[in-house]
Parts: C-alpha cells; structure tokens; sequence
C-alpha cells in the first residue's frame, strides 16, 4: 500500500474541514442540536461532535462512512450533496 504525500493528507483536512462546517451550518438552520442530530442518526453525541469539528481523534481528519453521512443528511432533511463540499480532493496514486 502507498503512503499518502503531504499534498494528500493537506487536501483531505481542508475537504473534511469544509464538511465540519457544512454538518454546523446545516444543523443550525434545522434548529437542531448536536444531541438530536446524532440520536436521530444512531451515533454517540461524542462522535457527532468530533464530526463537526472535522476529526476522529485529536489530530487525525473525520472519515465518517457513506453511511453516516446519509443518516445525517436524511436527520436534517438535506441532500447528502449539500452535506459534502462542493470540491473533492484528488486522491489517486498517479
């Protein structure tokens, strides 16, 4: 298996940062709390928490899976495409 380059590993915190903050915005307008998002999802509050503030453990990005990000995305009504940033990184090994 390949090691991942700086370059990767850069552009996959600034992806999983804009999904933080799109999960944050998203929630808020629901008029939802962390709490709510994450029963109505079947997650811990703790994880749910770690997803808005893009990590998974202290220094390590979020990588939810395809399906939390939809139980989130049903849990506040939304398209999973607004839930996900609009660019994606490029993460093929050339």
């Amino acid at each position: 298996m390949a090691n991942r380059s700086a370059d990767e590993d850069a552009a996959w915190r600034a992806y999983v940062a804009e999904l933080a903050t799109n999960l944050r915005r998203l929630r808020l307008a629901a008029g939802l709390t962390q709490e709510d998002v994450a029963y109505r999802s079947r997650l811990t509050r703790y994880t749910y928490q770690k997803y808005e503030k893009g990590e998974s453990a202290p220094g390590h990005p979020a990588n939810p899976t395809l399906r939390t990000l939809l139980a989130i995305a049903q849990t506040l009504d939304t398209p999973l495409s607004e839930v996900l940033p609009s660019s994606t990184p490029n993460l093929q090994l050339y």
